[in-house]
């Protein structure tokens, strides 16, 4: 590069003997869409080719620099030290060189840095596991957002972000402080950061990948040679010295937020690792850290885990073997301790009750709840106390610990082993052996394995799964850390020969293991690299054309020409999902007059909902278009694919899902600045509905102009909301008893039905689920269960402290049963608001992110304050006072809650099931 030019980011990539990875390190950096960077390749005294390949790459891109240091200095931070020295540009960042740069990092990196003047901008990193091609982020719940903290004592939490490589520094940052990392040592990112984090008056924080840190799974990196006690002390050590730095410079204060980061991320990875050592290790290790431990006050211990607290009291009392088996609990909630010892109310981990008032403190557990919990949610241990292979067979005997008495009569057990799609279940016998305890003994062939048409490269871990009255539940397989090795060689019909491997996981909780290694033609297959991947990607082309859409509207498009089945209907609600929504109630009201019409329902995943005898098609097979092809009647609550026209002699029913609160069709935003083309498919969907089921004015007014709907209105209600209206009769009353049943919700508890809808920017994230229930339940638990429901474009799990409190209501395929269960409806901006408001019962809605709701790129039709049936809540005081006082609730509501029945529920008679009949079947026209 000429000296005249001055770059705007130094990227300082550190490096020892690395001649392969280090070029690709290279290019991420060169091929960033900042240009005007300079590459500083520090080379640690490297003893292969990385010196010839490093001048190379100088050679080839101006922008790029070598500088090699005289001697070895075993770490990372003298050839970092060595790169600030020789940086040029006012920001510098570090990059290792088996890591790579995403191609948007140093540009967005210094547009923020310049805009915000902020000493250095921090942002997420993408862990690759390059064994499996997966990612994971670092720390993602740091990342979420942009902004500007002014000092680290405003945002500790951020010295959990204690990488040096996903950060832009300001070099006159650096310099001006001295700032360097520590030689000598190990972690010295560690040192380093925390420095950097104390001194900066402000630093940025941006909620997109800027580093890339690859993990190969033959890499062995300081970091992952844990099992060393040499590890520990230098992680101890470089603790020490942040110690030391904060009392030298006046930054005492910040002791105890490093030490919490120290417990609950560098302490931890320890923690979780005792599963597989010996005890002779863990006598050392405690020998090491404990002198350390003593130093950090009881208030940051307090913020842990009960599971965290319970193994470091176990590690410092000296209960080693107690220790390893408390270690297998850490992040896994499902799984129990051995023993539980009640005493009094209190309940205590371990066989006997504890002794001394430390000992009290540390190992009460009773807010598990551990006697309140249910099947699903409560917890349960199988350890294996024997492994053997016979040939093929795998022989198991198992021991199961119950302390919760989850396991009663009727629990069917099983084990189940899947390496392709179905499992092979093998049913389990547990015999009650000792208080709270179970022996069983299984043997699987794993020849019986389903492994697909081609094979298997894969590895899976036998679980124990639990049944009783519809409620199921899978745990894991432990097994001992050192327990032998098997090996057989397993011919799978028509599939040629699998090596297989069983063993002790060296991670996790320590799960038990199958490894299935494709050998023969099968195995020869995997290594054409490139030639593999073309092929492959023209078979698939070739199947797109035959299975795929292509092939499926071709036979589509022949089928649909001939005559229609004068009696076939298709019925589909929630895209398969299950037996429910409007299509459910329509259909009973034809069977109830025995109308001469054959209905065939669709599924997309579990058919257990669906009544026994009823014809299923799966959506989107060929059987599914052919069906589809020939019926007469669609009815259908979601809209059905775009692949399929509407044959000529078809009618289609819409019922659609539920009321608009958020805007709907073209008055989303996304869909009004779509392709013409895009529209023009939107268009032609709904052009399809011959009738649309209409619940209310204000339905007509919002959803109907929004979708451009041509088609005839039923005015009627919706046939679903039928048992809302009439939820007093026998029928129904009966639902409620089968739920609460299912549900194992005790007959002097009140329920309340928790049903939050999506956010549009988190799918599947859980980010829905608004209410803190660790929070609320002492507040309620002595009276009320809540049941939580998200929607289906979300995901949920129920802590097991939490079972007693919570149940999951997500097995349910009509979410009827659950309303009809319910004392009272938690809502926030879902329209099921507008179908509970039909039982006249309380309306509370949390909505503590209504303004972000509100104001997001969808939209809503209503202002949720004007119209709201009830309390919007944004505490969990307000919430639990709410719900204690519901009878003052919906006297306080009552004029806005009648008026909110009349602005939505006025088509609702509790007979719309009868009039879409009515309408559409015996009004309708038949050929």
């Amino acid at each position: 590069m000429p000296t005249n030019d001055v770059p705007d980011v130094s990227v300082v990539i550190i490096v020892y003997n690395d001649e392969e990875r280090l070029p690709r390190a290279v290019r991420s950096v060169l091929d960033q869409t900042l240009n005007n960077l300079e590459v500083i390749i520090a080379d640690d005294c490297s003893t292969d080719g990385t010196e010839r390949v490093a001048r190379s790459l100088e050679a080839s891109d101006p922008r790029v620099r070598y500088v090699r240091l005289e001697q070895n200095s075993g770490g990372c931070s003298a050839p970092r030290n060595r790169g600030i020295e020789v940086a040029r540009a006012a920001h510098v960042m570090f990059l290792d060189s088996d890591d790579e740069l995403p191609r948007h990092a140093c540009k967005s990196l210094l547009l923020v840095a310049e805009e915000t003047g902020v000493d250095f901008v921090t942002g997420e990193v993408t862990r690759l596991f390059e064994e499996t091609n997966t990612t994971g982020l670092w720390y993602p719940h740091l990342f979420t957002e942009r902004r500007v903290v002014n000092g680290i004592a405003e945002r500790p939490e951020y010295f959990f972000d204690h990488l040096s490589t996903n950060k832009l520094y300001r070099t006159a940052f650096i310099r001006d402080n001295a700032l360097t990392f520590p030689e000598g040592i190990h972690y010295e990112d560690q040192l380093f950061s925390a420095q950097a984090f104390s001194l900066a008056e402000s630093f940025a924080v941006v909620p997109w990948s800027v580093y890339t840190w690859r993990l190969a799974p033959e890499s062995v990196s300081i970091s992952s040679s844990r099992h060393k006690i040499q590890n520990v002390v230098d992680r101890i050590g470089v603790a020490r010295l942040i110690d030391a730095w904060f009392e030298e410079t006046g930054r005492a204060g910040l002791r105890a937020e490093k030490d919490y980061k120290f417990l609950r991320h560098d302490f931890r990875l320890y923690l979780g690792d005792l599963v597989f050592r010996d005890l002779d290790w863990i006598a050392e290790f405690a020998d090491v850290v404990n002198p350390y431990l003593d130093e950090i006050a009881d208030e940051t211990f307090a913020r842990l885990s009960r599971e965290e607290r319970i193994c470091i009291h176990l590690l410092r009392t000296g209960r080693l073997e107690e220790l390893q088996v408390a270690a297998r609990q850490l992040g896994r909630p499902q799984l129990a301790p051995r023993f539980v010892t009640e005493d009094g109310e209190a309940a205590y981990w371990g066989a006997v009750a504890p002794a001394d008032e430390a000992s009290r403190t540390e190992l009460d557990i009773s807010e598990w709840h551990m006697s309140r919990q249910v099947l699903t949610s409560g917890r349960l241990r199988h350890e294996l106390t024997s492994v053997k292979m016979r040939g093929p067979v795998l022989c198991l005997e198992i021991r199961t610990y119950d302390p919760a008495g989850l396991i009663t009569d009727g629990t069917v057990a099983s084990i189940k082993l899947a390496a392709h799609k179905k499992p092979l279940a093998v049913p389990l016998v547990l015999r009650p052996d000792g208080d709270g305890q179970y022996v069983s003994a299984a043997e699987l062939d794993l020849r019986k394995v389903p492994v697909g048409k081609v094979g298997v490269a894969t590895r899976r871990h036998p679980v124990v799964a639990l049944e009783r009255d519809g409620a199921q539940r899978t745990d894991v397989l432990l097994a001992e850390h050192d327990q032998p090795d098997y090996r057989a060689t397993v011919t799978y019909h028509k599939f040629g020969i699998h090596y297989l491997r069983v063993k002790a996981e060296q991670k996790g909780a320590g799960r038990l293991e199958v490894t299935w290694q494709r050998s023969g033609v099968l195995k020869s297959l995997e290594p054409l690299g490139p030639y593999a991947r073309k092929a492959k990607a023209k078979v698939g082309k070739v199947k797109k054309i035959l299975v795929g859409n292509e092939g499926k509207a071709t036979a589509y498009d022949v089928v649909s020409k001939l005559p229609r089945k004068r009696s076939l209907a298709v019925f589909e609600a929630m895209e398969g999902r299950g037996y429910a929504d409007n299509p459910r109630y329509i259909y009973e009201e034809l069977k109830r007059r025995n109308l001469p019409i054959d209905v065939v329902w669709v599924y997309s995943g579990n058919r257990a909902s669906f009544p026994k005898g009823v014809p299923l098609v799966r959506r989107g097979s060929f059987a599914y278009g052919r069906a589809l092809a020939r019926a007469t009647y669609w009815v259908d609550s979601h809209n059905l694919p775009y692949l399929y026209p509407k044959p000529k002699g078809t009618r289609y029913l819409q019922t659609w899902h539920g009321q608009t609160f958020k805007a709907m069709g073209f008055d989303v935003p996304s869909l009004r600045q779509a392709s013409a083309a895009e529209q023009e498919q939107f268009r032609a969907g709904v052009a399809r509905w011959d009738a649309l089921v209409c619940p209310s004015a204000e339905f007509e007014r919002t959803f109907v102009p929004a979708f451009e709907v041509s088609a005839d209105l039923i005015r009627s209600g919706y046939p679903r909301n039928d048992v809302l209206v009439r939820w007093a009769e026998p029928e129904q009353q009966a639902r409620v008893a089968a739920a609460r049943e299912a549900l194992h919700i005790p007959a002097d508890r009140k329920v309340l039905l928790y049903a939050p809808t999506f956010r549009d920017a988190a799918r599947r994230t859980g980010q829905s689920v608004r209410v803190d229930f660790e929070e609320l339940a002492p507040y309620l638990s002595d009276e009320w269960v809540i049941v939580v429901r998200t929607h289906p474009y979300d995901n949920f799990k129920i802590a097991p402290e939490l079972g007693h409190f919570l149940r999951d209501g997500s097995t349910f395929a009509d979410i009827n049963d659950l309303m009809l269960l319910s004392d009272a409806v938690l809502t926030d901006y879902s329209s099921l608001m507008f179908d509970y408001a039909n039982t006249g019962r309380p309306i509370l809605l949390y909505t503590d992110d209504y303004e972000a709701y509100r104001g997001g790129d969808r939209g809503t039709y209503y202002d949720l304050e004007e119209i709201a049936p009830g309390p919007m809540l944004t505490t969990t005081e307000d919430l639990a006072a709410a719900v204690r006082d519901l009878d003052g609730v919906q006297e306080r509501h009552a004029q806005r809650y009648a008026r909110f029945q009349e602005m939505f529920c006025s088509y609702e008679t509790g007979h719309a099931s009868k009039m879409v009949v009515d309408a559409f079947f015996e009004g309708g026209t038949h050929d």
